[in-house]
């Protein structure tokens, strides 16, 4: 098998403080696990995940679609022509999603709730659940007609969201990355520059261990998929890493595989052959939201996305016997 090693240009070559110990933190978050690896004093572990906890359930608070009383689904359920006030963090998240949403043609849409729900990946009516049924082609088409995110306005001054009436916000593609990089910024804010944090295989890292090395991680493959793309590490020093795949959550539809990435545009599931898209970025937020948005574009078009923008980026596609490797320029360069 091939393997591959990815490290950042620049590595600092500070070593932890010599009174650090490795506190192995975790718990569990937005449906899935979270994790911690942290050199700190010795008897900061009681503290430290009590203010990791907190940082997760402040994003679960504000932006869980599963939760009824969360911002977002108030949101959600409000009537049309109101204005909310969003707190920071959604209002933060929920800007930058807009900004990849436009700089992606609309491959990637925060406002494509309705559209998610339809197709049973939402929190409820779930596709493997009984009594459920695809949407018919004529229901999409009319949700992508109705041009959610076209319909949304955002008050960056007041930090204001208005309601149109149906808007159905959905952040799974990019909460869960903000939420590593909050857990990264409150270790920083505490003078702690040595960790690796991850919520449901996202990642961020920064420094090193005690023994000097840097934060080694695989990146995520494709299950079931045969050989062609080999193994690949990653030093995470200064970078996250998010991966968006077609096999996490997914059914059989009309002979071909409906997975959980759709594309705004059409109303339907990816048919483009992406197995999966790794961004490598200094925010997980933007690996994260990233990512998704390069497996709706595809091998072509995203890949002239991220060069365009000097993303460090890998697809997998599938092929007959299994997958084909196609990487961008800014990935290349990490490579050793």
């Amino acid at each position: 098998m091939r393997r591959h090693v990815l490290v950042p240009l620049a590595i600092a070559p500070a070593l932890p403080p010599r009174a650090s110990t490795l506190h192995d933190l975790g718990g569990s978050t937005m449906g899935t696990s979270w994790s911690a690896r942290v050199m700190a004093p010795g008897g900061a572990r009681a503290a430290l995940l009590e203010d990791l906890q907190r940082q997760l359930d402040l994003v679960v608070a504000q932006m869980s679609h599963w939760e009824r009383d969360s911002n977002l689904s108030r949101f959600n359920s409000a009537p049309a022509g109101n204005w909310h006030r969003l707190p920071d963090e959604f209002f933060t998240v929920l800007s930058y999603a807009l900004e990849v949403a436009e700089a992606s043609g609309g491959a990637y849409d925060p406002c494509a709730g309705a559209l998610v729900d339809a197709w049973g990946f939402g929190a409820r009516q779930r596709y493997n659940e009984a009594n459920f049924y695809a949407p018919l082609p004529a229901a999409s088409a009319a949700i992508v007609a109705r041009g959610d995110r076209q319909r949304m306005r955002l008050d960056a001054g007041s930090r204001r969201a208005l309601q149109p009436g149906g808007v159905r916000i959905d952040l799974s593609s990019v909460a869960k990355g903000y939420a590593v990089d909050l857990l990264a910024r409150c270790l920083e804010a505490q003078g702690l520059h040595h960790y690796l944090v991850e919520i449901g295989g996202e990642l961020r890292g920064a420094g090193t261990k005690a023994d000097g090395q840097p934060w080694w991680v695989a990146l995520e493959g494709v299950p079931d998929a045969g050989g062609g793309a080999g193994q690949t590490t990653v030093a995470l020093h200064g970078l996250a890493i998010a991966t968006s795949g077609d096999y996490r959550r997914y059914f059989e539809h009309g002979g071909r595989r409906a997975s959980h990435t759709l594309d705004p545009r059409t109303g339907t599931p990816i048919r483009n052959d992406v197995a999966s898209v790794t961004v490598l970025h200094t925010e997980c937020m933007a690996a994260d939201a990233l990512s998704t948005a390069l497996s709706v574009l595809g091998p072509d078009e995203g890949l002239a996305f991220a060069e365009s923008r000097h993303l460090a980026a890998r697809f997998l596609l599938r092929q007959s016997g299994g997958l084909r490797e196609v990487v961008s320029s800014a990935y290349q360069e990490l490579l050793q």
